[in-house]
């Protein structure tokens, strides 16, 4: 099922398990897991997309591999919020991903999340442009996680939720 608010990706999963989260670009898909307790995200690693079928091979090996029990979605929704073809393309992998495996699909705004790291890896780690490329699809995707995660966190401290897209 694909989720639009925090609340409802809290209601969708058990209290603990691992959470992976995607940030789908063009040309590669960028990885993070968390921890099972959901405090923490991590890259793992960045795939480089070739067919669907190959592709989501290699994220389900990586859900069975630590036990994932929901996927946070970087939803690239333009600066103005408006969702474009990007989008479209997101749900699109979504939904077929859900064709072959029923689980918590969650949709989050993911504006900014690239730029962010990028500046932190030159800013605080002074990564070189071609570190950086190696490193940022799957760093954006823990970005994007962390997010989620974030929210997820104070839903269970009963501070109320965000709406992710």
């Amino acid at each position: 099922m694909i989720l639009r608010d925090a609340v409802a990706m809290a209601a969708a999963v058990p209290p603990r398990g691992a959470l992976l989260g995607l940030d789908l670009g063009t040309r590669t898909i960028g990885i993070a897991a968390s921890d099972p307790d959901r405090r923490i995200a991590s890259p793992l690693r960045t795939i480089r997309r070739t067919k669907f079928t190959p592709d989501v091979a290699e994220v389900f090996a990586l859900m069975d591999e630590r036990t994932v029990c929901g996927l946070v979605l970087g939803w690239p929704v333009e600066m103005s919020g408006a969702a474009g073809k990007r989008c479209q393309a997101t749900r699109g992998f979504a939904e077929n991903m859900l064709r072959l495996r029923d689980m918590p699909v969650l949709l989050w705004d993911e504006r900014l999340s690239t730029s962010a790291v990028e500046r932190m890896m030159v800013d605080e780690f002074d990564l070189s442009r071609g570190k950086r490329a190696a490193k940022v699809d799957a760093a954006a995707a823990a970005y994007i996680l962390q997010g989620a995660l974030d929210a997820l966190g104070r839903i269970s401290a009963g501070a109320g939720g965000e709406r992710a897209i």
